[in-house]
């Protein structure tokens, strides 16, 4: 399979790629630069837009601009630029992480510790009014969050558990239950970050710290591992005008010189062409 570079860069901590089919364009970010991305693969440009504070993750909104998971919360950029709080929860020494948007328009946001010491973060539920609950408490690192295609099932990744686990997902409520386990990543094989889900069923997860992607089948079985010529590849959604190319972001936060040095793609955005079949993502109903 090709590997191509989509943009090349010296991301600290790019995550969180997310495809908005309203403009063709792939959104991520870089965490620790407080920078979100717009890359559009048409005009090969890379518009990047700086924010006040970390972030985790930006998203569509169905409305036009953004939603973010920021240090201290979750904010709204308007198309004008405008920036506003929808919920603000700062805590000492924690941030958001990776996000996602269910299948009703929900952002389900993740949080984590800085030092990532205690299981202090959590994965919460945002409507678009600003109600806000917490879903799954006492989490360390708050990674990946997708939905299988008839919107059953919502699968989530604490990262340091090296577990992929699955809950019975009620899209009318929003609920979730019954967590359990989906599959777990080798203790040798590099910790799962974020991931995707495609239009089969199929959830694709990025390994930090592995230098692969990988595909489990809906019984959560190992079905495809794609090498990847970055060390942290760190989330992977997919893209393109029929969903059918995948991005995988990465990052050289904690890298040495030697490993920067040979493999000076750590910290691009790669694209792997023709790798599957995805689906539209949601925007956030905000």
């Amino acid at each position: 399979m090709s590997i191509e570079v989509a943009v090349r860069a010296s991301a600290q901590l790019g995550e969180g790629p997310t495809w908005d089919h309203s403009s063709s364009t792939l959104l991520w970010v870089d965490i620790l630069a407080s920078e979100v991305h717009r890359y559009a693969p048409a005009r090969d440009d890379d518009a990047v837009l700086v924010v006040p504070q970390h972030v985790g993750a930006a998203k569509p909104r169905a409305q036009g601009g953004l939603v973010c998971n920021l240090r201290d919360g979750i904010a709204l950029i308007d198309r004008d630029g405008a920036k506003s709080w929808l919920v603000y929860w700062a805590r000492d020494g924690v941030r958001g992480n990776d996000a996602g948007v269910d299948p009703s328009g929900r952002l389900w946001a993740g949080t984590m510790r800085y030092d990532q010491a205690a299981d202090e973060g959590w994965l919460a539920r945002i409507t678009g009014d600003g109600s806000a609950k917490v879903m799954v408490d006492k989490v360390n690192t708050s990674n990946g969050v997708g939905w299988s295609p008839d919107g059953r099932l919502m699968y989530y990744i604490d990262t340091p558990t090296r577990r992929i686990d699955v809950l019975d997902f009620d899209n009318a409520t929003g609920t979730v239950a019954n967590r359990r386990l989906f599959t777990h990543v080798g203790n040798t094989d590099g910790w799962p970050d974020g991931l995707t889900v495609d239009a089969e069923g199929c959830v694709w997860v990025a390994l930090w710290g592995g230098h692969a992607v990988r595909r489990y089948t809906p019984a959560g079985e190992l079905d495809r591992e794609i090498g990847v010529p970055v060390d942290n590849p760190t989330a992977c959604c997919f893209g393109g005008p029929d969903f059918t190319d995948l991005y995988v972001t990465s990052a050289r936060v904690g890298l040495s010189d030697e490993a920067l040095a040979d493999r000076q793609l750590n910290g691009s955005v790669l694209v792997l062409p023709g790798a599957g079949q995805g689906v539209p993502s949601v925007a956030f109903n905000g």
